[in-house]
């Protein structure tokens, strides 16, 4: 294994060279005018997949953007088999006018590389495509059996993998999903995610009048669609912090005493997050902490709300219709399909006399729950000690890989969410930025981990 470890350590330049021609592709998936460039990116990592000795390497198509599988089933039928999932595709860049640096131009400062996909998660699914080229350049061979599921929709809700998986369920068949699209708890501290929350995302239109109106020749005769919206959304939440859909917490699964207080050990700093988000005070359900609101309640925020003239100065319009998009935030036992009926039933019982509305169910996930003694588990925490010689700790995270519920599920495949991301990674913001020295551990800690679990 040392040998591997000291080819990592002779590669890091070139590794880190080629990570940053993956991030000069712009490969925004949920955007249509960047659609040749999502089939340029596929092809780039097919290539280089093949280049590292993975031969059994093919771009499939789907109705959305294209899926990426490899495979090199060498080690024997005595050998376990991982599944290594990740996405070559990323979230838009708006605000534009934040970023430092263009999003698609990397650029390394103080430590990090900074560029859209950086964390999230071109930088963390590079880690284990050089841990696989480690093995095969030192040994010629891998020490267990490996495949490769890489995705180009994951930030546009994995819109066709699943039907994907249902109809692979032979050709992926694996004894575990090592994924890595989470971050550690704090800088200096490896940790393994052993809980995520699941999504539901709804779009909600309210639509008044069939045209904007002058608002001089109207305001106060009608219903403005945007007042109407606001007041609406107002009614989701109670004035201590619980979602007010009727039947949302039925299934919840509440925190174990054990659980609350291994997350009072974590070293969490209220005054540092408070001053590092520039907010004066925080707020959430009552009765609970701040991880345990982000990790394991559910919440519901609105994520973007747009009516009437959007450009610059004024135009006394009344707007003829207004649009949120919200997502609700699960915990186990949710299910998104569930929630997602609740709300529109709820939202239907709220709409005004005046309006007319359009609801349209987004995209779901349901929320993930890891045994934090499994076998997989112990194996990514000794794999994460040796890469980074610190001491490893578990969390859970507020955010949804739904993908990673459907492995555990129907693949029968237990998840392993190692992770190399950070807070102040900035994932989804702009500046978003990944830790070289993560990139580099991550290939380490990946490599041990192909090689431990074969034991």
């Amino acid at each position: 294994m040392q040998n591997i470890l000291n080819y990592i350590d002779s590669k890091k330049d070139e590794s880190l060279n080629e990570l940053m021609e993956f991030l000069k592709i712009p490969s925004i998936s949920s955007d249509s005018q960047y659609n040749n460039e999502m089939e340029r990116c596929s092809k780039w990592l097919l290539e280089h997949l093949i280049s590292i000795g993975l031969s059994d390497s093919k771009i499939i198509p789907t109705k959305g953007h294209p899926i990426i599988y490899s495979e090199w089933l060498n080690a024997g039928n005595d050998k376990p088999t991982v599944l290594i999932y990740g996405h070559y595709d990323v979230q838009p860049v708006d605000p534009i006018d934040l970023w430092k640096t263009p999003p698609f131009e990397p650029e390394i400062r103080n430590g990090k590389i900074f560029g859209r996909g950086t964390a999230d998660d071109k930088g963390q699914l590079f880690t284990h495509i050089k841990a696989i080229e480690s093995h095969l350049r030192i040994n010629n061979s891998l020490p267990c059996n490996v495949k490769l599921l890489i995705e180009g929709e994951e930030e546009a809700g994995s819109s066709h993998l699943e039907e994907f998986i249902l109809e692979n369920q032979d050709l992926l068949k694996c004894d575990m999903a090592l994924i890595s699209d989470t971050e550690w708890f704090a800088d200096g501290m490896p940790t393994i995610c052993y809980g995520l929350r699941g999504i539901s995302f709804i779009e909600l239109t309210l639509i008044g009048p069939n045209r904007d109106l002058h608002s001089g020749s109207f305001g106060g005769a009608i219903e403005n669609p945007a007042n109407a919206l606001c007041k609406l959304m107002t009614k989701l939440k109670d004035e201590y912090g619980r979602i007010t859909i009727p039947g949302f917490y039925d299934d919840v699964l509440e925190l174990s005493g054990q659980e609350r207080l291994e997350f009072k050990k974590l070293p969490f700093n209220i005054k540092l997050y408070k001053q590092d988000l520039g907010i004066r005070e925080i707020l959430g359900e009552i009765n609970y902490s701040t991880l345990e609101r982000v990790w394991a309640r559910p919440s519901l925020d609105i994520n973007g709300m747009f009516s009437g003239y959007l450009g610059e100065g004024a135009k006394t319009v009344l707007p003829s219709k207004a649009t949120v998009k919200f997502s609700m935030r699960l915990v186990p036992n949710q299910k998104a399909q569930d929630i997602a009926r609740k709300a529109e039933k709820y939202l239907k019982s709220l709409i005004p006399p005046t309006m007319k509305a359009e609801i349209k169910i987004l995209h779901g996930g349901n929320p993930v729950l890891v045994p934090m003694n499994s076998h997989e588990i112990k194996v990514a925490v000794k794999s994460m000690h040796e890469a980074f010689r610190k001491d490893v700790v578990f969390m859970r995270e507020g955010g949804s890989i739904p993908i990673t519920e459907i492995f555990q599920n129907v693949l029968k495949a237990p998840p392993v969410l190692m992770g190399f991301g950070l807070p102040s990674d900035n994932v989804h913001s702009p500046n978003e930025s990944f830790s070289v020295e993560n990139f580099w551990g991550g290939i380490k800690a990946s490599a041990i981990f192909l090689n431990e679990i074969a034991k």
